[in-house]
């Protein structure tokens, strides 16, 4: 039976690596590949010789005497316990989008646009990469992507030369995104799961990610493409919103403020979420209810028009198939990790492989281990990669481990365009061709990628 799981978790995960291919939204075998492999589990519940108990990270003596119905009770009580870790992050995760959707209900993304004043275009690349990695940390990589994008298709009509940004910009969005609790999927579910603290990864992963971003920049400035200056349209544009900035400042603040809310009070992220966007949501509905009480004396606008509650329209965009992918992948891999499968592929991973280099934890597992897992992330989905190391190793909360999955998953996928969801969404919105990544901008990322993991083996000696 173990091996009909794993066969079926084989097949959904080539389907997700090859959903373009497939053209089918990777959400649909995630939650196909988590509802089979469950339900294999229970239908082979008796045949099991071992089982893994998430919570004390050991395998439960004796599992194959036990009877059929304490067999199944444990079965119910780990899929709540799985179900539950999975909830905290989707929660969390539609906190953060339902405030990022908020804000541009108010259109306070256009501010940006009012700081870029120049036209050369080595600076500009320098404004854009940096607004990623700044923005990313803040409010994810893939939002801070689909933003800076959007204001790239406003002010630069040439699109060969967007493609150029665009690139560079999903690599400073990914080395933003690994360096912040709240930047990139895998480090938040790092950092819910208590492996990572807020403040070890920021000394951790903060100069490792800046090196990330500045040396492809600085690469990229130092090209032809980059010389000389563009035709654009760099006008001081008045935000359409009047609230337009208040709603910016306040919904970034408000994100930041949730790591602080759980070192304060040691609760789990997700209720630091909701504070955060219930208050984000209170000024909202106050400034919506405002705007629409002024356009009521034109009595034929209030006749075309009606009052929709910003939490409302912005609920309604959030990117649930997203949502759902994250549950059928993590729900999934908590199958494999409670057979005890991810537990004894960690055993023979630190048997097998060699320690070239300086060993990153004490048990055998070497840096090359990691960095090859940053490389995969670059094919393979990062967010599976990285639950599955949750399962795998039972190091400590900010082992120098767990920081550093935590940079190789989320820097590695920049090097393909298809290596990270900042990547995708790009591809989407530039039409960027695969090739053309893989010739212009993937050995920049590698370098990248490369340059910040020797930084991170500095870093790590301070701790």
């Amino acid at each position: 039976m173990e091996a009909a799981i794993i066969f079926v978790f084989v097949i959904g995960y080539l389907a997700i690596t090859l959903e373009h291919s497939l053209r089918l939204d990777k959400l649909i075998p995630a939650l196909v590949m988590m509802a089979f492999s469950w339900a294999l589990i229970s239908f082979g519940i008796d045949d099991f010789t071992a089982w893994f108990d998430s919570g004390k990270h050991a395998l439960l003596n004796n599992f194959e005497a036990f009877e059929h119905t304490e067999k199944m009770h444990i079965l119910e009580e780990t899929l709540l316990h799985h179900l539950g870790k999975t909830a905290e992050i989707l929660i969390f995760l539609i906190g953060a989008m339902t405030i990022v959707e908020i804000i541009a209900y108010f259109n306070g993304f256009s501010t940006i646009k009012n700081f870029i004043k120049t036209k050369k275009k080595s600076k500009l690349l320098w404004i854009f990469t940096v607004l990623a990695f700044i923005l990313s940390a803040i409010i994810d990589n893939l939002t801070a992507t689909i933003v800076l994008i959007s204001l790239l298709q406003k002010i630069i009509q040439d699109r060969k030369m967007r493609l150029w940004f665009a690139g560079l910009i999903v690599v400073a969005a990914n080395a933003g995104g690994a360096f912040s609790p709240i930047g990139d999927v895998t480090t938040t579910m790092l950092w819910i799961a208590n492996k990572v603290s807020t403040g070890h990864l920021f000394g951790y992963l903060l100069l490792p990610s800046i090196v990330c971003m500045l040396v492809p920049t600085f690469i990229a400035s130092r090209l032809s493409v980059f010389k000389g200056s563009l035709e654009m349209d760099t006008s001081v544009s008045e935000p359409t919103d009047r609230y337009s900035g208040t709603m910016l400042y306040l919904g970034l603040a408000a994100i930041v403020f949730v790591p602080i809310f759980k070192m304060a009070t040691h609760l789990p992220p997700y209720v630091g979420m909701m504070l955060s966007l219930g208050v984000v949501t209170i000024f909202a509905e106050l400034y919506s209810s405002s705007k629409f009480s002024l356009s009521g004396l034109d009595k034929e606008h209030l006749e075309g028009s009606a009052h929709v509650s910003p939490i409302h329209q912005s609920l309604t965009k959030i990117e649930l198939p997203s949502i759902l992918f994250f549950l059928g992948i993590l729900m999934a891999v908590a199958a494999l990790e409670s057979l005890g499968i991810l537990f004894g592929f960690a055993d023979w991973l630190k048997e097998s492989t060699p320690a070239l280099g300086t060993e990153i934890d004490a048990t055998g597992i070497s840096d090359l281990v990691v960095l090859l897992l940053g490389v995969g992330s670059a094919v393979i989905d990062n967010v599976p990669l990285v639950a599955a190391s949750l399962g795998m190793f039972s190091e400590p909360q900010d082992h120098e481990l767990w920081h550093f999955i935590a940079y190789s998953a989320g820097t590695g996928g920049s090097m393909l365009i298809i290596g990270s969801a900042a990547g995708v969404v790009a591809m989407g919105m530039e039409k960027i061709n695969f090739f053309w990544y893989l010739k212009k901008i993937s050995l920049l990322a590698l370098l990248g990628f490369l340059a910040g993991a020797l930084t991170f083996f500095f870093t790590r000696t301070l701790f």
